[in-house]
């Protein structure tokens, strides 16, 4: 025998691996959790049910006839496409709902085999625990993770959410959220409600100073035309981590509160910290060019 050859000996098991233990451990766990004592029926895999809750249409191709399931997979296709497509519009949402519910039927029907001896109920519990199952790990974070669908002047708007904030700068359209603003007739003091989400102009980011006068306002000496319901005089320094995003609000109501409070609390409103801020909407979508206020 060859020295560089290892001897093996049939009395002696050979060494565990370095992942064994990994092993080992996951076996405890399934022993403790009672796993090891459910059986599947033998036309259901453990890969067949994670591939069916992954991927919409899916189990039917498992479960057969094969013919539909390339149906059901093509018909999830072109439904996720018109979601994305049209995502914000009516036909987007309907597209959605849709490939929910085949991606329901479907894993349901995979699991029929199980379900065999269960009562109709049991059933009914079953699909709409699949259904908010799918729905809360698999469809909201698809939804609301990377994109935010607005409504916006009557038109929908595809907002890319931000991971970071630093590549802001002026001139940018950013969507954020927004205080509405309502005042009562106590010595015209202002309350904020209705939280919601803005999209506006960054006019100014943290260290630049703001001058407003009767007749324009003034980014680091730069004059620019006044807004709406901006302060006649005053100044104003962004501070850091913040941006200034002059919010496009209708005001409305029957109070005599004085254009100076409106301004008072218009530029609250406008001063908008990194916390507040949600994405940058696309200028275009697809084919669609995006109508930003």
């Amino acid at each position: 025998m060859n020295s560089s050859e290892k001897f093996t000996s049939p009395y002696y098991p050979r060494r565990a691996r370095w992942y064994g233990r990994v092993f080992n451990f996951g076996g405890a766990i399934r022993h403790r959790l009672a796993l090891d004592r459910i059986y599947l029926p033998k036309d259901i895999t453990v890969a067949g049910l994670i591939g069916s809750f992954l991927l919409p249409g899916l189990a039917v191709y498992l479960r057969g006839p094969r013919f539909y399931g390339k149906l059901a997979m093509a018909a999830c296709t072109l439904l996720f496409a018109i979601f994305i497509v049209w995502m914000g519009y009516p036909i987007g949402n309907y597209a959605f709902g849709l490939m929910l519910s085949i991606h329901t039927t479907g894993f349901v029907y995979y699991c029929s085999p199980w379900l065999i001896n269960e009562s109709l109920m049991c059933r009914i519990f079953l699909t709409i625990g699949v259904m908010l199952g799918l729905g809360l790990l698999i469809y909201m974070p698809l939804r609301t993770h990377w994109l935010l669908p607005l409504r916006v002047n009557g038109h929908a708007v595809i907002v890319e959410k931000f991971p970071f904030t630093h590549d802001i700068k002026r001139g940018d359209r950013i969507a954020y959220e927004l205080s509405g603003y309502y005042f009562s007739n106590h010595f015209g003091q202002g309350v904020s409600d209705q939280v919601g989400i803005g999209v506006g102009l960054v006019l100014a980011t943290a260290g630049d100073r703001i001058e407003f006068s009767e007749d324009h306002f003034s980014v680091n000496g730069v004059p620019q035309p006044l807004l709406p319901h901006m302060p006649a005089s005053g100044n104003f320094v962004v501070p850091e981590n913040h941006w200034f995003i002059w919010p496009n609000l209708a005001i409305s109501g029957n109070w005599n509160v004085g254009e100076a409070n409106i301004s008072s609390a218009m530029l609250q409103l406008a001063d908008v910290p990194e916390s507040k801020i949600i994405g940058k909407p696309f200028k275009r979508w697809f084919w669609r060019k995006q109508t930003l206020p």
